[in-house]
């Protein structure tokens, strides 16, 4: 009786033991075509290429970006492989000798052409982007302006590329591109995966950064507010964007950029003077001569024009930060204010939220002044650190920065005090949320800017809707591959082990 008992236990035991094993089995290979389907990136990859070119006030720059063909609507697969700086100044100085086009935009444009295999250059896209100089000459004269763009079109249009067009962007366009860029190569658009659960965290959305952009002849401030309408109609853009809306803020203050800010101060601080001007943000021992015309030619001084019983000016430089803030803080009209809250100029700026990119003049200067190593110093360090350095004697800092050149060494006092003067004074930073601005060059390897962003737009590879499947990364696709492969063999080892010698497994107890 006590045997027929073994025996069946023994079946009992045999059976579910082959149960086990056989949905092991069934398991483990439906996990490895799941993965295997679902993550396998295809060999060699297919690479497209794309050219944006920033023609800034200040300055081109060109950017070559790289992304595979087959994933090209996923996110944070386009990269920069190049970018090419355009000697010689921004477009719109060339508004007087438009024929110097051709010769200016050779040398980074030849660069493409190695770059990008020639196979490719008849499907590479190339965009001209103009920013805040070419805005102020459209301004100033718009026949002008257009001259210099169709001379641009004319010039692009001579490369072996599938050239898109040349046009001037808006300062609403430049802001948000600047914020798509940020946060596409930030991966804000995504949905982070449970660990070993392919499918997304729904309540797992991370907040978006907020971008701050800084050029020669305009600044922009884009973010999304938290839970606050936006007053003013004209600041509100929506996007949406791998499956999620956003509603964000962005707003473009023309004329404050680094430069048109300091012609500004200038053009103010020189009225009532008799032709030398003592300046506390320039170091002490500084002198440099400037021509009243070139002073009121900018649309940006108009404001400030008044006739004087000079021609020329100099400037004398006596390095004192706290008064060259007040003069800078002059440029900012908070004395009026139509909505909630206001920025400066009677422009409506919601509550800061979350963490804040700062790039282009806003990381060169920063950089340049050592405070983008590591985390961000306290507004007090900044500041200190900037009293100490305006106070230095041109002549040592020229011994001791000897090759950077002197127009922007020069400026960097004054660089430095209008950045804290417009995020602290401007925008309204204070001592806690200052700690989230993150002063940016480069996020894995490319350039932080509003070119990205803008081509990703133009080439429609931001899609609405989030990707039906979010790749793994490399490393956890090969982890889940060997798991599944191991488990695989030693389930058919156990199996064929039961079948062969199923004594083995049940001996009777002596």
């Amino acid at each position: 009786m006590e045997d027929r008992k073994d025996s069946e236990l023994k079946r009992f035991c045999s059976r579910n033991l082959l149960v086990i094993l056989g949905f092991s089995f069934i398991l483990a290979v439906v996990a490895l075509l799941a993965v295997g389907l679902t993550q396998n990136k295809s060999l060699p990859e297919n690479l497209k290429y794309g050219i944006v070119l920033d023609a800034g006030s200040s300055h081109t720059s060109l950017y070559i970006y790289t992304w595979p063909a087959e994933k090209e609507n996923d996110t944070g697969v386009v990269h920069q492989i190049e970018e090419c700086k355009v000697k010689g100044p921004g477009i719109s100085k060339y508004a007087q000798k438009v024929n110097d086009i051709d010769l200016y935009l050779a040398a980074c444009m030849g660069r493409a052409r190695e770059v990008v295999p020639q196979s490719q250059h008849q499907e590479t896209p190339v965009y001209l982007g103009a920013t805040a100089g070419m805005r102020l000459l459209r301004i100033e004269n718009e026949p002008l302006a257009n001259r210099v763009l169709n001379t641009v079109v004319k010039s692009l249009s001579r490369y072996p590329f599938d050239f898109q067009g040349a046009r001037i962007i808006t300062g609403q366009e430049e802001g948000a591109y600047g914020w798509i860029t940020i946060n596409y190569l930030l991966g804000k658009f995504t949905q982070k995966l449970r660990w070993l659960n392919l499918m997304p965290k729904g309540d797992d959305t991370q907040g978006t950064y907020g971008a701050l952009d800084l050029g020669g002849a305009s600044t922009q401030i884009t973010f999304v507010p938290q839970n606050k309408s936006i007053e003013s109609p004209d600041n509100a853009l929506h996007f949406r964007l791998y499956g999620k809306d956003y509603s964000i803020y962005t707003h473009s203050f023309l004329c404050y950029g680094k430069d048109q800010a300091l012609m500004q101060k200038l053009a103010k601080d020189i009225q009532g003077t008799n032709g030398t001007l003592r300046d506390p943000c320039f170091h002490p021992g500084y002198e440099k001569v400037m021509n009243i015309s070139d002073l009121y030619k900018s649309p940006c001084t108009k404001r400030f024009e008044t006739t004087l019983p000079f021609h020329q000016f100099q400037i004398q430089g006596t390095g004192n930060y706290q008064q060259c803030q007040q003069s800078i803080l002059q440029l900012f009209n908070t004395s009026y204010c139509p909505y909630s809250r206001c920025s400066f100029d009677g422009v409506f700026l919601p509550p800061l939220e979350g963490d804040f990119g700062a790039f282009s003049a806003f990381y060169y200067v920063m950089e340049f002044l050592n405070f983008t190593s590591g985390e961000t110093p306290s507004q007090e360090k900044v500041m200190d650190k900037m009293k100490e350095f305006c106070s230095l004697r041109w002549e040592e800092l020229k011994t001791n920065f000897g090759a950077v050149k002197e127009k922007y060494l020069s400026e960097y006092c004054f660089s430095g005090t209008y950045i804290l003067s417009l995020l602290l004074n401007g925008y309204h930073f204070t001592a806690d949320s200052w700690k989230h601005i993150h002063f940016m060059g480069k996020i894995r390897s490319s350039d932080v800017g509003w070119t990205l962003g803008y081509m990703l737009n133009l080439t429609n590879m931001i899609p609405a809707e989030q990707p039906s499947s979010t790749p793994l990364p490399h490393s956890t696709y090969i982890f889940l591959m060997v798991l599944f492969s191991l488990i695989l063999v030693i389930v058919i080892v156990i199996a064929m082990s039961v079948f062969r010698k199923p004594s083995y497994f049940w001996k009777d107890t002596v």
